[in-house]
């Protein structure tokens, strides 16, 4: 069943100064400096259609751009907050437009994350065919192309050239696995053993602190019988945030959920790539124009099978200089992370880049339980120093801490 849902998320910009106060909240840096940091806390059941969000400094009230999602309120925390440091917010009632300025926009098959007019990055959840004279085998969906950095470089690229056509942009099947019995592969689809393939529901979220989408996808198994079987059934989540630092930085979050799709389960086998978080990069990041470094200080000539918590890929295009600084989570499966880089002479210097959880050992996946994966992204233009990359993993990992004081209602 394929089934879509745009879901408001509210922003208010206008209220009494005699408006009624709902809840207080601090938030506390803790002992990381913040930048532009993402705020959540939990506010019950108040009721959601005229709120105003706003930040008391010294005496006074400055308005706050403010997302709602069922039970969970968010905002950034702007600019910079100093280790140590508190801040406080005052949510109240009052009255303004409900308008959006982070939009998901569903059309033609694949449906596209924007700030205004600024594309950030598409999802594609109807196939898109194969190049011409290419076997059809290849045509795909469930996958993310383009990825734009705030500057408007491409960062990613699909059908990339043979024998790697199934390189397609950012995706993630498991490449291999034991299934049933049987050795498959659902990364290398030439093999005719597996493929990745939208499951029919697709969810898509705006508003003014973050715009995304929920997708769900199938690992489906090619049996020797020519039936097709779905192995595992996995769920994506996306949230695009605001650009920050004069229009040159984002922050974008990913997550895979995913249980197996049958009473014998499946084992991820351990192998040197695949599931995680791949990426298959821009044409014009090559080993010349384009550089790798990860948070162990290794770069492409020596990262390939070492941990990180973070990696930094960036480059020259033809429209620009552009990066992409992608963060595994702490909890995600024997993390840090190991690392999939294609050595340098790979096709002309092109590259790959995984976040490979089974690179180094087996992972059993148990009927009936859920597993997931987490990764945050900062997309950027120009460059970013490795100080800055190492904050910005500690914010993910380490997010500010929210006290909520709710007032008396009379």
């Amino acid at each position: 069943m394929k089934r879509f849902s745009l879901l408001p998320i509210l922003l208010l910009t206008s209220i009494s100064s005699y408006a009624q106060s709902l809840a207080y909240f601090t938030v506390k840096a803790g002992k990381v400096k913040r930048d532009n940091s993402i705020v959540y806390t939990t506010i019950g059941n108040l009721q959601k259609d005229s709120l105003l969000l706003e930040e008391e400094i010294d005496g006074k009230r400055r308005e706050v751009p403010f997302s709602i999602q069922g039970t969970q309120l968010s905002w950034v925390l702007s600019g910079e907050t100093l280790a140590g440091k508190e801040r406080k917010y005052i949510l109240s009632k009052g009255h303004g437009n409900k308008g959006t300025r982070m939009n998901s926009v569903v059309s033609g098959g694949h449906l596209l994350l924007e700030e205004g007019k600024q594309p950030i990055l598409q999802y594609n959840f109807q196939t898109t065919p194969a190049p011409a004279g290419v076997d059809t085998l290849y045509n795909r969906n469930a996958y993310i192309h383009p990825l734009w950095a705030p500057n408007g470089v491409v960062l990613t690229n699909i059908f990339p050239n043979v024998p790697h056509m199934h390189h397609m942009g950012i995706w993630n099947p498991w490449t291999h696995t034991l299934f049933e019995g049987r050795e498959t592969d659902f990364w290398n689809i030439q093999k005719k053993e597996g493929k990745v393939k939208w499951a029919g529901e697709l969810e898509a979220f705006s508003g003014n602190v973050w715009c995304g989408f929920r997708a769900t996808q199938d690992h489906i198994a090619f049996l020797s019988d020519g039936r097709e079987k779905t192995a595992i059934h996995e769920t994506w989540m996306v949230k695009a945030y605001p650009v920050t630092h004069n229009g040159e930085r984002r922050l974008w979050d990913f997550s895979t959920t995913f249980t197996p799709a049958t009473p014998s389960g499946i084992t991820l086998l351990q192998y040197r790539y695949g599931g995680g978080f791949g990426l298959r990069t821009t044409a014009a990041f090559t080993a010349k124009t384009s550089q790798v470094l990860t948070s162990e200080g290794k770069t492409r000539k020596d990262a390939d099978s070492t941990r990180a918590r973070w990696v930094n890929i960036y480059g020259t295009t033809p429209d620009g200089k552009a990066g992409m600084l992608i963060m595994n989570y702490p909890d995600n499966f024997d993390s840090p992370e190991p690392v999939r880089v294609w050595p340098e002479d790979m096709e002309g210097g092109e590259l790959m880049f995984n976040f490979s959880p089974t690179k180094m050992k087996n992972w059993q996946l148990s009927p009936g339980s859920r597993y997931q994966l987490k990764y945050r992204v900062l997309v950027y233009g120009g460059e970013i120093t490795v100080e800055e990359a190492e904050a910005a993993w500690q914010d993910y990992v380490y997010p500010v801490e929210v006290t909520v004081e709710f007032a008396k209602q009379g």
